[in-house]
């Protein structure tokens, strides 16, 4: 019997997807390239910037939920720390508006004693919630404006117990050793009114021109709600 010849495999045609990137895989290749591009096109000085300034965001936030912690465990807000060098709170109680401003208390919180530029982070309190408990008269009395669109100082928190706050990259500050960084510029007149305090402060967008009403401006501003601290005391027992 003749052995029956089989004919030899034919093997499959490729599929479609078989054949390479489709139009929708390579758009979205191109797409990521181009981010990649674009973030390495990015100035070193400039991703460095915004890091910092992230970084600084981020550590005033925390020493905020801190301040609040504390006054939820002792009925008050800490006062300033005692110095550059020491960052327990100063044990006198707040005799004016002035000795009620300073640096935050790093030490007494267990937070970050420096902002983004390793300056150390300022911090303000009204001296009624700082030498005694805190009671639901008590009346805080620090301020924070801003710029509208014309230029004039309008309120953006008025009346809040305590102030927080970066003195940026640019112009005053105090290193980590403690030394004073000097002002460079006679117009940034809302970063002149932060550094002096005590009770009247600026935040609004950054700003390097001098022509700006309230002039340079790149200080981090952030504050503590009273109705915020209010109810924390009261979820803690310390206010009825």
């Amino acid at each position: 019997m003749a052995s029956l010849i089989m004919p030899p495999a034919v093997p499959p045609a490729p599929s479609f997807s078989q054949r390479g990137f489709t139009l929708t895989e390579l758009a979205v290749v191109l797409v990521i390239v181009a981010l990649l591009i674009g973030g390495m096109l990015i100035p070193l000085s400039a991703q460095q910037e915004i890091r910092a300034r992230a970084d600084s965001e981020r550590i005033l936030s925390n020493i905020r939920e801190a301040l609040i912690g504390f006054a939820a465990a002792n009925g008050r807000l800490p006062r300033p720390a005692t110095s550059a060098a020491d960052g327990t709170e100063n044990a006198a109680t707040c005799a004016t508006e002035a000795a009620c401003s300073g640096f935050v208390p790093w030490v007494t919180l267990g937070t970050e004693k420096l902002d983004g530029w390793e300056k150390i982070i300022r911090y303000s309190v009204t001296p009624a919630y700082a030498n005694g408990p805190i009671t639901l008269a008590s009346v805080s009395n620090r301020t924070v404006q801003t710029r509208d669109g014309v230029g004039a100082a309008i309120d953006l928190a008025v009346q809040v117990p305590a102030v927080i706050f970066s003195q940026g990259k640019d112009r005053w500050g105090t290193t980590d050793s403690g030394t004073v960084l000097a002002d460079g510029s006679a117009t940034n007149l809302d970063e002149d009114a932060n550094n002096a305090g005590p009770t009247s402060y600026f935040s609004r967008q950054p700003s390097d021109n001098p022509a700006t009403a309230g002039g340079e401006f790149d200080d981090i501003v952030t504050w503590i709600s009273p109705n915020i601290l209010f109810n924390r005391l009261i979820s803690a027992g310390r206010l009825p």
